[in-house]
């Protein structure tokens, strides 16, 4: 059966209007950067495990244990430019999970090498 035209212009107004408010809302709260950025976060283009220990793989290790892909999508989610780091390892201190609960770390190598072949590398 087919929707009365009043059915189709209400919801013809309700798409607009949410596409209104989410322009609106990123114009808003994310000037810094583009809507488009915000709402559509870079994907990746492939994904391999790691099967070496590295200071890089030790890194992604930290964030996926707390729940981010990697670096891009951690400061994506928090809106955050520096993430704290230990000065004489540069290896990640703490992070915020998506509960805004944090996780801390030690300076020295957190991934074992039984763990290591479990973190993802992605590529962009």
């Amino acid at each position: 059966m087919g929707r009365s035209a009043e059915q189709q212009d209400t919801e013809k107004s309700a798409v607009s209007i949410r596409i209104n408010i989410s322009n609106i809302f990123c114009i808003k709260h994310f000037s810094a950067m583009s809507c488009t950025s915000y709402l559509r976060p870079p994907r990746p283009k492939s994904m391999t495990h790691a099967s070496n220990w590295t200071d890089e793989v030790e890194n992604l290790y930290r964030f996926q244990q707390a729940g981010y892909r990697d670096e891009l999508e951690y400061k994506q989610v928090k809106q955050v430019d520096l993430i704290d780091r230990w000065p004489e390892t540069g290896f990640v201190k703490k992070l915020q999970r998506r509960d805004n609960t944090f996780y801390y770390y030690n300076k020295k190598r957190e991934c074992e090498d039984n763990e290591v072949h479990k973190v993802k590398v992605y590529a962009y």
